[in-house]
């Protein structure tokens, strides 16, 4: 069957620029015709308030999704850590690609930092990041690092930073391999739900048979299986990037068995609940709803009712 050329929606950074490229090119090694759309979303414009702050669900999505709606767009590609955890009813995540390594990283011009030094200020927009490094890192200090990834790097070059906190598949992909100083452990610094994987979305009404070449083009059923866990978790959670919680699902080596490690911190750091625990990954989204009920039950509710107290009196 001779299928339209697939028009891709994107996000108009370098680093969404080279996820979109990628995909490109899985889709044309499976023999469809691609067209790469490149858009500007509130997250990208809206740069002089914290993620938190701008209130808009799907900062970097809602665009793409309504180039979907509008039958302008096949497909939009995103970062699978910035969708929200509750899509609408007409559009569906379809494709998960394979995982890069999922942990934070610290990056600095400076080749003998030091994360333990006082007096540090470290760059970030990720209200998780700044929470887990005011529990860990107390003697640093977070400062608002918004931009695309480039922006950023340049101002760190400038000195406004000392070094910045960023996800390790960022910093690879665009080749900064070389100034990252320390790798934060992802069973402390966990990371957000999807980091490190690319989400293809599109609308439930797109064909089936090019849904379904689409997915055997780009699927990676591990990766998928893992963010599906993830996933519920944060849907239970309600929340998104403007909640501090965390989850990573790791799969065990015959693939039969799924763990998941969830939690949520304060946005002091003061405040930590996270909880583990294995299942047939078949069961992967119940998982996710347990570990969630778990860290709910156990001071999660007491923190989401803080942040929300704080953000109203904002």
């Amino acid at each position: 069957m001779d299928y339209p050329t697939l028009r891709l929606a994107t996000r108009a950074s370098r680093l969404a620029l080279w996820q979109t490229e990628h995909v490109a090119d899985l889709l044309k090694k499976a023999g469809l015709r691609t067209e790469i759309v490149p858009m500007q979303t509130t997250g990208d414009q809206v740069l002089d308030r914290s993620l938190d702050k701008i209130g808009a669900k799907g900062g970097f999505t809602q665009e793409l999704e309504a180039s979907l709606r509008r039958d302008e767009t096949h497909l939009a590609i995103h970062s699978a850590k910035d969708v929200q955890s509750t899509l609408p009813p007409d559009l569906e995540l379809l494709a998960f690609l394979e995982r890069e390594q999922v942990n934070d990283v610290v990056i600095s011009f400076k080749e003998d930092f030091d994360l333990e030094k006082p007096g540090l200020l470290l760059g970030t927009s990720s209200t998780r990041r700044k929470a887990l490094l005011r529990r860990f890192y107390p003697l640093a200090s977070t400062a608002e690092a918004r931009g695309n990834l480039q922006t950023r790097v340049r101002k760190l070059e400038e000195g406004q930073y000392d070094g910045l906190v960023l996800a390790y598949a960022g910093v690879h992909r665009m080749g900064y391999d070389h100034l990252i100083r320390h790798v934060l452990p992802e069973g402390r610094f966990v990371p957000p739900v999807g980091q490190g994987s690319i989400a293809v979305e599109c609308s439930r009404f797109l064909d089936n048979d090019l849904k379904d070449q689409i997915k055997q083009a780009l699927d990676h059923a591990p990766t998928h299986r893992c963010l599906l866990a993830e996933r519920a978790f944060l849907r239970r959670m309600e929340g998104g990037c403007s909640i501090p919680s965390f989850a990573l699902a790791t799969l065990s080596g015959d693939g039969g068995h799924i763990r998941l490690h969830g939690g949520l911190i304060s946005l002091s750091g003061e405040e930590y609940v996270d909880f583990t625990q294995t299942a047939p990954a078949a069961q992967a989204e119940g998982l996710g709803l347990a570990v969630a009920e778990y860290v709910l039950g156990h001071g999660g509710e007491a923190i989401l009712a803080s942040i929300r107290q704080h953000r109203g009196e904002l």
